[in-house]
């Protein structure tokens, strides 16, 4: 007797039929993201990290007096201390020299109209860097 042996069974059967894919949903994606938006909004500090503290006298307090204190005048075209015209390098190494030679000098900042906030606040970032501890802001009104 002869047996006869079988074919083996068929794996994958070619189908004419061909499968639809089913569309890749975007919700989920979009989910994500807006969850990751208000992540980081409630997360970030709205604080200016690079504000510069001035505080402003009272109405009571009295005004001390600027004499024998060290002017630096902001112009748009130039600045000056102590009344001769400097650029920016040279007034951080005077005001180092000021310093050295006199640790209580009181400096007054003034910045004419016209000079730009930046301007003002670089000045600022310099003296402060400087080691001046004694610096006041002077306001100028224009008339």
């Amino acid at each position: 007797m002869i047996r006869r042996q079988s074919a083996p069974p068929l794996l994958f059967q070619a189908n004419n039929t061909t499968r639809r894919r089913s569309p890749i949903s975007l919700t989920p994606l979009i989910d994500v993201v807006f969850i990751l938006l208000i992540f980081f909004m409630l997360a970030s500090n709205f604080l200016e990290w690079r504000a510069i503290t001035l505080d402003a006298p009272s109405g009571a307090a009295v005004t001390p007096s600027i004499e024998g204190a060290l002017l630096v005048e902001l112009r748009p075209e130039r600045i000056r201390f102590s009344g001769v015209v400097i650029t920016l390098k040279d007034l951080a190494s005077k005001v180092v020299t000021v310093i050295h030679n006199k640790p209580g000098q009181r400096l007054v900042v003034e910045a004419a109209p016209g000079v730009n906030m930046q301007a003002t606040v670089n000045v600022l970032d310099i003296l402060s860097a400087a080691g001046v501890q004694n610096l006041s802001l002077k306001r100028t009104i224009k008339r």
